[in-house]
């Protein structure tokens, strides 16, 4: 699905080129019969300002700290070693899907990334992947939205696109092992403790042994 390349784009680290596709950009949105007053103050941000502010507001909002990050799992398993699983997982689902990482400076869960991988997806296929990632989605979005930030709207379309509605994520996970062995206990393996069983419906999703192929 185009909308989800186009809310890639404007994700994605500000350039020239993105600013000169703008008025493209619109004009796509309309023809698609999506809502655009979602993204306008994104897009009249875009058109006012020069691009080095715009660079630098983007990586004042997503590159210092942790609280708006668009690695996703981040927000899930934090500097845990199981996020390097998930990672891998999500890399196959990618691989699986025939659909190959190009920009090899960012992670598989980096969510322009993401998005730019469901607008290959069958559009049935796209719309339980964004489901699985939703509530990760939504938790990004409502701390943009309390900062009031011109991103918000992004995140609000997904919404719009998820076949479910975003959950608050749980209590993200304990970082020291030794605190969380004695917390949680060990998993199965009598390895790794019990960290977040359920808070991520997208590893869980990286696990089933059918995948659909794009076209």
């Amino acid at each position: 699905m185009e909308i989800y390349k186009i809310l890639s784009i404007l994700l994605c680290y500000p350039d020239q080129e993105i600013l000169d596709a703008v008025p493209e950009i619109t004009d796509r949105l309309t023809g698609l019969g999506v809502d655009a007053a979602c993204v306008s103050p994104l897009l009249q941000e875009f058109a006012q300002k020069d691009l080095i502010t715009l660079q630098e507001d983007y990586v004042n909002t997503f590159d210092r700290g942790r609280n708006y990050s668009l690695h996703m799992f981040e927000h899930i398993h934090g500097e845990d070693r199981v996020r390097g699983q998930a990672l891998v997982d999500l890399m196959h689902e990618y691989q699986d899907n025939g659909y190959e990482i190009t920009v090899m400076d960012e992670l598989p869960d980096y969510l322009p990334l993401f998005l730019e991988f469901l607008s290959v997806c069958q559009p049935d296929q796209a719309k339980e992947l964004l489901g699985a990632a939703i509530d990760v989605i939504g938790h990004i979005g409502k701390k943009l939205r309390d900062a009031n930030s011109v991103y918000t709207g992004i995140f609000d379309l997904l919404e719009t696109y998820s076949p479910v509605k975003p959950q608050p994520l749980v209590t993200p996970p304990i970082r020291d092992m030794d605190e969380a062995m004695e917390k949680f206990g060990p998993n199965i393996e009598g390895v790794e403790p019990l960290l977040q069983p359920n808070a991520c419906k997208l590893c869980s999703t990286q696990n089933k042994e059918a995948n659909h192929v794009v076209s």
